[in-house]
């Protein structure tokens, strides 16, 4: 090597190394702004075990860039501008999340941010040739468990059949199953949500490393979706099967050994032996081709000018939902709730049930009673403001506490737009209940509609103000019917919210 190529070589790693600096500081003073964010997402993947996967995806993005190190090295890296839309984008998804009380969008705008950074400080060619890490990390989110409802009800209905084509008898209620060896429960643990989750992350890189063609990578991750639900589905059923042979307790021990260390392992072997012949990317592949790298980076942007501007957009963000955050309107002193014609107030039923309204600022719960002897209970929580922790859609919110004995077991007609849905108690003791949802005086069953509107009232001025509306009745005590009826006497959901909040 001559004497200027290797001033040239020093002068090029010089350049990388200021780069790489100002990335990595870039990189630390976001996450310090939005550590709590941060704090979170590693929380869920350390403590629960749908995301324990995603402490394994770090050291993978983190050998996927090691595989392209040496192929984008010699391409010099630029601050690019333009990037700065993009980490303005990921602040616009940052801080509705933050209006909306959705930690899913919050930390979803955190990982826009970092990749962002990555953007502005390499420029956007080495950002092409970075390209699947960067959206591989996407997958770093937690997200899925809303999934959970229909897994359950997909995981019982397969397993139903599967048992009826066996000629083993048995009667489904929503996602419980009873046959002669006693009675089960297709809870949230056994919905196989965490493998399913794990799967996509599996297949997708996967996909990228066995795969050249588009069509046979969605194809695979499809398939691979495919059969975790459809294994998932036959192992709830053996577990069934070995309850009929062995007795409940013994396919019980069986289930768990088998679905904690085995099942994910066999559904990926069986996935990759399944597809092996389809593969038609060789092993020693490059993995990114940078002929299509070359050239003159575009839109390149002084980094005294650039790196100032990507750090002051996240700051701007914050500043902003530091401002909208903190407005909140007053309850009325007590939240009534009338007496309809043909109904008179009640005493509690026999099985307690109580909602889960955690943060409200007020909660009434009131029974009432109707000639027939048909029961219904209104329960009410009001928020003077939503935020972290006090909000009236969130996880183990509503009609279900978690910490209780009352298990989700079946989706229900709705009544006047609410969310209708049946719970079970050991006994069993079957309870209906609809939920809707009041924000900025509007009333919802739709927990979506409900999130939209909570970030409408927060962004632009509207009543911060927020109710959980919850009817319930024992369904030998009337159940939905009773429900329905009751609702419609009071005049509609729409006019229970309004005198709850003395609108009317």
């Amino acid at each position: 090597m001559t004497a200027a190529e290797t001033m040239a070589s020093a002068k090029g790693w010089t350049h990388w190394q200021r780069h790489l600096t100002a990335l990595a500081a870039l990189s630390a003073a976001i996450i310090a702004i939005f550590h709590r964010d941060a704090a979170d997402m590693v929380g869920i993947w350390w403590h629960s075990s749908t995301f324990t996967h995603c402490l394994l995806m770090v050291p993978m993005i983190g050998w996927l860039v090691s595989q392209r190190t040496a192929l984008l090295k010699p391409l010099m890296p630029a601050c690019w501008w333009r990037a700065l839309v993009w980490i303005a984008g990921a602040g616009v998804v940052w801080l509705v999340g933050e209006a909306a009380g959705v930690a899913l969008f919050r930390q979803l705008g955190l990982v826009l941010m970092l990749q962002g950074a990555v953007a502005v400080t390499l420029g956007e060619k080495l950002t092409r040739g970075l390209l699947f890490p960067l959206a591989y990390a996407l997958l770093l989110v937690p997200f899925g468990e809303e999934l959970v409802p229909l897994l359950q009800t997909l995981t019982a209905q397969i397993s139903m059949l599967l048992l009826h084509l066996s000629g083993l008898p048995a009667e489904l209620e929503g996602v419980f199953i009873t046959t002669r060896a006693g009675f089960f429960e297709v809870a949230e643990a056994c919905s196989g949500v965490n493998f399913l989750i794990a799967m996509l992350a599996y297949s997708v890189f996967a996909a990228h490393l066995c795969f050249k063609s588009w069509t046979r990578r969605i194809v695979f991750v499809a398939l691979a979706l495919a059969t975790t639900i459809l294994a998932n589905a036959l192992r709830a059923y053996g577990t069934m099967v070995a309850a009929e042979i062995w007795g409940i307790e013994a396919a019980g021990g069986i289930d768990h050994v088998f679905y904690g260390w085995v099942f994910f392992g066999l559904v990926v072997l069986v996935v990759m032996l399944v597809a092996r012949r389809s593969f038609d990317r060789p092993a020693n592949d490059i993995a990114v081709d940078v002929t299509r790298l070359g050239g003159v980076p575009r839109h390149v942007g002084s980094a005294k000018m650039v790196l100032p501007a990507a750090l002051a957009i996240p700051l701007l963000f914050v500043g902003w939902a530091m401002l909208i955050g903190g407005r909140s309107a007053p309850l009325p002193g007590s939240m009534p709730v009338a007496t309809p014609p043909g109904w008179m107030a009640a005493s509690p039923g026999q099985v307690a049930w109580l909602p889960r309204f955690d943060g409200a600022d007020q909660q009434v719960v009131r029974h009432f009673e109707d000639a027939a002897g048909r029961r219904v209970t209104v329960a009410i929580g009001g928020y003077r403001r939503q935020a972290e922790g006090r909000e009236v859609v969130g996880f183990g919110q509503g009609a279900i506490d978690p910490d209780s004995r009352w298990a989700w077991s079946a989706a229900l007609a709705p009544i006047d737009g609410g969310k209708a849905e049946r719970l079970l108690h050991p006994g069993p003791v079957l309870r209906d209940a609809v939920t809707w949802y009041v924000v900025d005086g509007r009333v919802s069953g739709s927990g979506r509609a409900a999130k939209l509107a909570g970030l409408e009232a927060r962004l632009f001025g509207g009543d911060p103000r927020a109710l959980s509306l919850i009817v319930s009745s024992e369904e030998v005590k009337g159940g939905h019917d009773a429900i329905a009826d009751f609702v419609s006497a009071s005049g509609g959901a729409q006019a229970m919210a309004d005198r709850a909040l003395k609108l009317r």
